[in-house]
C-alpha cells in the first residue's frame, strides 16, 4: 500500500513540478464528548512548516495542551493533531498548512462532537408496594435525544394495549397498581437511529407485600397456679418476611424470666401462669411494605380450691347437725355433697340474691348454698348417718374434694343370719357382727349362762373389733338350739338369739329332661327343693343300660348350673339315668331314673360343640392345668383337641398345641408371674372344629421371700443334702467295684488284690501250674492270650507284603522263642497219656445280631510248658494250616471273645480238636483225643472262645470218650489230615499276647 503511494506522490512531483498539497486524514470526525481522537496531516512536497489551527483560527504550538488539543510533528511530511477526551467546546473546522517559502498549501477536517448514550440512573433493584402506582426510573442522555423501548420478561411493553403501563416524557415506565405478579427484570433500552447506537440497562424491581396476621387462636385459656405454661401464637405473612413481635398493655415482651419467643417470634409463652398474666396481647408483623397488628386475648382461670371446711360429731336421734364447705376458684366453683354412693346437690347454681335450696324427699336432708359456701344438714340423726361425707368444688377446669366426718354415737346394733346349720362332728361358727360407737363388749349366754362354761369344752370363743365369733362343736344333740349374742357400750345394750340347728342332707334334685345324642347326652334338672340347709358341693349322675350295673361320675356343683353331660356312651342305645346331690352333711337320696335312647351315629354330622374348662392351680405359681369336660361330640367321634393360649397385655398367641382325642387336661408352664391368660380349646371332629371353650386366669405374684421350712419337717440344710448324696455316691462306686472284682477280675478291689496282696481274684488260674511254670518265664505274672481273626480283618499291611503296624491285638511283651526255626503256630496240643482230657464245647451266642460266630472252649487238666510264636501276616493270609511243633506244648489260654456268654452246660456239644503234631509224638493213638471232661476244675483251666464269621466251619462232636464222634451225622475221622482240614475251615487268624492285653484291646477275661 506505501509502495502504490509513494509512486503516486512521485508521480506528482514530477508532474507538478515544485508545487505543495496537503491531505488530512480522516477527512471527516465524529467524537463522543469525553472520547479521544488524532487526525493525521500530510504535505506533499518540501515543506518547511506544517502547522495546525483550532477553530478559533489560533495556531496550535506543539507545546500546548490546553483545551485538550496536542500537535506533533512526526517527520518532514507529516503533523498529527490530537483531541483528548473531547467536549462540546472542541466541535468546528480544523486546518493544517504547509509552508515553504511563499508556497502554501493547506487543508481542513470539520470535527463534529456528539453525546453518546448514556444511563445517567437507572437503579436496581428498584422496590414498590403492591397497589401502588410504580415509577421505575431509567434516566438516558445521548445527542440526538434517545428513542427508550420497556420490555418485560423478553417482550416489549405496549402501553396502547395495556393500559397498566405508561412511559413518561422522560423515559421512566410507570405502572398503575402495580401487582406481586409484575415483579421481575424489565429492560430499559436506548436507541439512536442516525448513528445506529442501542444500548440497554437491566433492573430488578420487586414488589413489597402488606403482611397480613392470623392469630391461630383467638381466645386462649390457661390455669392459674399449678405452674402452667400459655402459648399465643400467630402466623404472619409478606414479602419480604415479616417479623413479629408481641406487646401487652403498650410494653413490647421480650423473652426472659417470664416470657419467651422462638425464633421467628409467631410464638410467645408465657410461663407459670398466674391471674395478674390475664388480658389482651397484640402480635405485630412488620416488613418494608408496612405493618399488621391482631390481639389475642389470654383468660386465667382458677381451679377449685376448698379452704374451708368442719368435722361434727352427734348422739342418735338429735335434732339435726350441719356441715359447711367453702371454696375458692374463677369461674365461682359448685358446691355439691356425697354420701356414699348417694349424692346431694342444689337445683341450680347458687346467686348471691337468691340461694338455691335442696331438700330430700323424707326432708331430712337439706343442702343450701350461697356464692362459694355450701351447707348440709343432716336432722333427726340416725346412726346410718355416720360416717365420712364428701364436699366436692366444681368448675369448668378442675374440681377439689375434701372429706368431712359425722360422728354419731349410737347404742350397739347387731347384724347378721339368725340360723346356722351344721351336724354332729362338724364344727360351726355364729357370727354376731356388732354395729355400734362407741365400740361395744360381746357377752355369749346360753340359757342363761354365760359362754364358755367350765364343763363346755366344745365351745371357743373368737373377737375381733366388729365381730364375736361363737365356735361349736356339737358332740349331741343336745348342743343345738338357742344362743345369745349381748352388747353393750356407753349408749346402751342390745340381745339378739341365733339358733344352731341340725344340718340335712339334700333332697333329690329333679331331672326335667335328657337331651341324647349319638354318644353324649345332656341331663336337664332342678336343684333340690331343700339343700338341708347347707349347700350342695357336688352332684352325682349315674347310668347304665337296663338291668345291669350303674356306672357314675360326680360333678362339681356351680351357681345355676343346670345341666350335665355325660359322655361316653354308644349309639342307638337305651339308657337310665338318675341325680343325687352331695352336700357336706353327706348324699341325699337319687332321683328317679329317667330312660333315653341314644341317637343313631348321623351320616349328616357337624361339628361338636365346645369343651367345658376348668382351672386347677399347681404348685410354684408359675404352672396351670387346664381340664376339659368333653360336650356333643356332633355325631362324630373327636378326633383330636387344639389349645392355645396368650397373655392378654400381648396380640400374639403361643404356638397352638394339638393333644389326642383322649385328653382331658393340659398343663401350661412357665408362665409369668402376676399375669392375666386368655385359654382357648377346640374340639375337632370329621366336619370341623367346635366353637372355642375360653378361660381366663392370672398367676401369683412373684415371691420376694423364701418361707422358712415347715414345722416338724427335716430342717437339713444345703450342707447335709450334699454330703448325703456323696456317701451315697461313694457306697455306689464300691458296690460296683466289688461286683467287677468278682465277676469280671477288674477294678480297683482287684487291682489292689494282685499288687499289694499278690492275690489272683476269684476264680483265676494259679501263678505256678501243678507241673511246670506259667507259659512266660520272664514274667511269671503273664499269661498268653489267643485272639483268633477272620481273613476279613486283615489290614493293607497284611495284604500287602510290609511289616504288620501295632494295633490293638499286637503283643505289649515280646516272648522267647522255645526254638529258632519254630514254624507260625499259636498252640499244639498232644494228647497225653497221662489222661489230658480236652473238652470242647460249641455254643451260638443267641443275643447276639452274628447269629453265625460260634464259641470254642478247650479245657486241659495238665498244661506243659507252651512256646509262643509270633504270628506272620504273609504266612497267616496265603496258609490257614497248623504245623507241628517238634516239641508239643501246652499253654494256659484265656478267653477273649467279646461274644455272649455261652449257653448253659446243659445245651452245650462237645467238641474234638485234633492236634497237629508229628507221627513220632502221636503214639498214644485217637483214642485220648474224644476223652471229655465232665466236670473241668476251675482253677486248672482256661476257657477259649474263639468268634469265626464262617457259618459252615466244621466241627468233630463228642458225647462220649467210647462213642464215636459225629458231626452232622457223619463220622470225625481221627488222622492228621482231618485236624488241618477243620483248622484250615476256621479261617483264623492267631496271636498270642500277655493277658494285660484284655485291658488294652477292650477283650476281658469272662469266668
Amino acid at each position: 500500500m506505501l509502495q502504490i503511494r509513494d509512486i503516486i506522490w512521485g508521480w506528482l512531483l514530477i508532474g507538478c513540478a515544485a508545487a505543495i498539497q496537503v491531505q488530512i486524514t480522516p477527512s471527516q470526525g465524529e467524537i463522543s464528548i469525553g472520547d479521544s481522537k488524532f487526525f493525521l496531516c500530510e504535505v506533499v512536497g518540501d515543506a518547511k512548516e506544517i502547522d495546525w489551527y483550532a477553530p478559533s483560527g489560533e495556531k496550535i504550538l506543539s507545546t500546548s495542551t490546553s483545551d485538550n488539543l496536542f500537535v506533533s510533528r512526526n517527520d518532514e511530511t507529516t503533523a498529527t493533531l490530537t483531541i483528548y477526551h473531547a467536549s462540546g467546546d472542541s466541535a468546528g473546522i480544523y486546518k493544517c498548512v504547509a509552508k515553504n517559502g511563499d508556497k502554501e498549501a493547506q487543508a481542513t477536517v470539520q470535527v463534529k462532537i456528539f453525546q453518546k448514550i448514556t444511563f445517567q440512573n437507572a437503579p436496581s433493584p428498584q422496590e414498590f408496594n403492591e397497589g401502588e402506582d410504580a415509577d421505575i426510573v431509567c434516566d438516558v442522555f445521548s445527542s440526538p435525544p434517545p428513542n427508550i423501548i420497556w420490555k418485560h420478561k423478553g417482550s416489549k411493553i405496549q402501553p396502547a394495549k395495556d393500559v397498566r403501563y405508561r412511559i413518561m416524557s422522560n423515559g421512566h415506565l410507570q405502572i398503575r397498581g402495580i401487582k406481586k405478579i409484575d415483579e421481575g427484570n424489565y429492560d430499559c433500552e436506548a436507541r439512536v437511529m442516525a448513528r445506529g447506537e442501542i444500548d440497554f440497562r437491566m433492573m430488578k424491581v420487586i414488589v413489597n407485600v402488606l403482611p397480613t396476621i392470623r392469630a391461630r387462636q383467638s381466645e386462649v385459656n390457661a390455669t392459674a397456679d399449678i405452674s402452667s405454661t400459655a402459648l399465643l401464637a400467630c402466623d404472619a405473612d409478606g414479602f419480604p418476611e415479616p417479623t413479629v413481635t408481641w406487646a401487652h398493655n403498650n410494653v413490647v415482651l421480650e423473652t426472659g424470666d417470664k416470657y419467651s419467643l422462638n425464633e421467628d417470634g409467631s410464638e410467645l409463652v408465657i410461663k407459670d401462669v398466674k391471674k395478674v398474666d390475664e388480658g389482651d396481647y397484640t402480635c405485630i408483623a412488620k416488613n418494608k411494605a408496612g405493618e399488621k397488628t391482631e390481639e389475642v386475648s389470654l383468660n386465667v382461670f382458677v381451679q377449685p380450691k376448698i379452704t374451708y371446711f368442719n368435722n361434727q360429731t352427734a348422739s342418735e336421734f338429735d335434732e339435726q347437725v350441719t356441715l359447711t364447705c367453702e371454696a375458692l376458684g374463677d369461674p365461682t366453683p359448685t358446691i355439691s355433697w356425697s354420701f356414699g354412693n348417694r349424692v346431694f346437690t342444689e337445683g341450680e347454681q347458687a346467686s348471691w340474691t337468691r340461694p338455691d335450696k335442696y331438700e330430700s324427699l323424707d326432708r331430712n336432708v337439706v343442702v343450701r348454698s350461697h356464692a362459694r359456701v355450701s351447707s348440709l344438714t343432716l336432722k333427726n340423726i340416725q346412726f346410718t348417718y355416720a360416717g365420712q361425707y364428701l364436699c366436692t368444688a366444681s368448675n369448668s377446669i378442675g374440681h377439689d374434694s375434701q372429706h368431712m366426718y359425722l360422728e354419731v354415737r349410737y347404742a350397739p346394733k347387731i347384724l347378721g343370719a339368725v340360723t346356722v346349720y351344721t351336724w354332729e362332728g362338724n364344727p360351726a361358727n355364729i357370727s354376731c357382727e356388732v354395729d355400734a360407737h362407741p365400740g361395744a363388749s360381746v357377752v355369749w349366754f346360753r340359757d342363761g349362762f354365760q359362754l364358755p362354761s367350765p364343763n363346755t369344752t366344745n365351745i371357743k370363743i373368737y373377737n375381733t373389733p366388729t365381730i364375736s365369733y361363737l365356735e361349736i362343736s356339737p358332740d349331741s344333740q343336745n348342743d343345738f338350739g338357742s344362743y345369745n349374742c349381748t352388747a353393750t357400750n356407753t349408749m346402751g345394750t342390745e340381745s339378739k338369739e341365733f339358733l344352731l340347728i341340725q344340718a340335712e342332707v339334700p333332697s333329690s334334685p329333679e331331672i326335667q329332661q335328657v337331651e341324647p345324642f349319638s354318644s353324649t347326652a345332656v341331663v336337664e334338672f332342678d336343684e333340690p327343693d331343700s339343700m338341708g340347709g347347707v349347700p350342695i358341693i357336688k352332684y352325682r349322675v349315674q347310668w347304665r343300660l337296663p338291668g345291669k350295673g350303674w356306672t357314675g361320675k360326680e360333678y362339681d356343683a356351680e351357681d345355676d348350673m343346670m345341666r350335665i353331660t355325660i359322655v361316653g356312651l354308644k349309639p342307638e342305645t337305651t339308657y337310665e339315668v338318675k341325680m343325687s346331690a352331695i352336700n357336706g352333711k353327706g348324699e341325699g337320696e337319687s332321683s328317679l331314673a329317667s330312660t333315653f335312647k341314644t341317637e343313631p351315629v348321623q351320616y349328616f354330622t357337624r361339628e361338636p360343640i365346645a369343651p367345658k374348662l376348668e382351672i386347677m392351680a399347681q404348685n410354684g405359681g408359675k404352672s396351670l392345668r387346664i381340664n376339659w369336660i368333653k360336650q356333643d361330640d356332633g355325631g362324630s367321634p373327636i378326633k383330636h383337641y387344639l389349645v392355645k393360649y396368650k397373655a392378654k397385655h400381648v396380640s400374639a398367641w403361643k404356638p397352638e398345641l394339638r393333644l389326642p382325642h383322649g385328653s382331658e387336661y393340659i398343663l401350661l408352664s412357665g408362665l409369668d408371674w402376676n399375669t392375666e391368660y386368655e385359654v382357648h380349646v377346640v374340639a375337632e371332629n370329621q366336619q370341623g372344629k367346635s366353637e372355642p371353650g375360653i378361660i381366663s386366669f392370672r398367676t401369683a405374684m412373684e415371691p420376694t421371700t423364701i418361707p422358712d421350712a415347715v414345722d416338724g419337717g427335716s430342717g437339713l440344710g444345703t450342707g447335709a443334702i450334699v454330703g448325703i448324696l456323696i456317701v451315697v455316691f461313694f457306697l455306689l462306686l464300691v458296690g460296683v467295684d466289688v461286683t467287677c472284682y468278682f465277676l469280671n477280675n477288674c477294678g480297683l478291689l482287684m487291682c489292689i488284690a494282685v499288687n499289694f496282696c499278690g492275690k489272683a481274684g476269684p476264680g483265676a488260674k494259679s501263678k505256678d501250674m501243678e507241673e511246670g511254670k506259667a507259659a512266660f518265664t520272664k514274667d511269671e505274672s503273664k499269661e498268653p492270650i489267643v485272639e483268633v481273626r477272620t481273613e476279613e480283618e486283615h489290614t493293607p499291611n497284611q495284604e500287602g507284603r510290609g511289616p504288620t503296624e501295632p494295633n490293638e491285638t499286637t503283643p505289649l511283651t515280646e516272648p522267647e522263642p522255645a526254638a529258632a526255626d519254630t514254624t507260625p503256630m499259636v498252640v499244639n496240643l498232644l494228647p497225653s497219656t497221662a489222661a489230658n482230657s480236652v473238652t470242647e464245647s460249641l455254643s451260638t451266642a443267641q443275643s447276639s445280631p452274628a447269629s453265625e460266630s460260634t464259641t470254642l472252649t478247650i479245657s486241659t487238666s495238665s498244661p506243659t510248658k507252651a512256646a509262643p510264636t509270633k504270628s506272620s501276616p504273609k504266612n497267616s493270609s496265603h496258609s490257614n494250616s497248623l504245623k507241628a511243633d517238634p516239641q508239643p506244648n501246652v499253654g494256659p489260654l484265656v478267653d477273649l471273645s467279646d461274644t455272649p456268654k455261652v449257653a448253659p452246660s446243659s445245651i452245650q456239644t462237645p467238641l474234638v480238636l485234633d492236634a497237629v503234631s508229628p507221627p513220632s509224638a502221636n503214639v498214644d493213638g485217637p483214642q485220648s483225643r474224644c476223652d471229655s471232661e465232665k466236670a473241668p476244675d476251675s482253677t486248672q483251666s482256661k476257657d477259649l472262645q474263639v468268634a469265626s464269621q464262617t457259618k459252615d466251619a466244621p466241627s468233630a462232636l463228642c458225647t462220649d470218650s467210647t462213642t464215636p464222634a459225629q458231626n452232622d451225622g457223619k463220622t470225625v475221622k481221627e488222622d492228621n489230615s482231618t485236624s488241618e482240614t477243620e483248622v484250615k475251615n476256621a479261617t483264623g487268624e492267631v496271636k498270642t499276647v500277655p493277658n494285660e492285653a484284655p485291658q488294652a484291646n477292650g477283650n476281658e477275661s469272662k469266668a
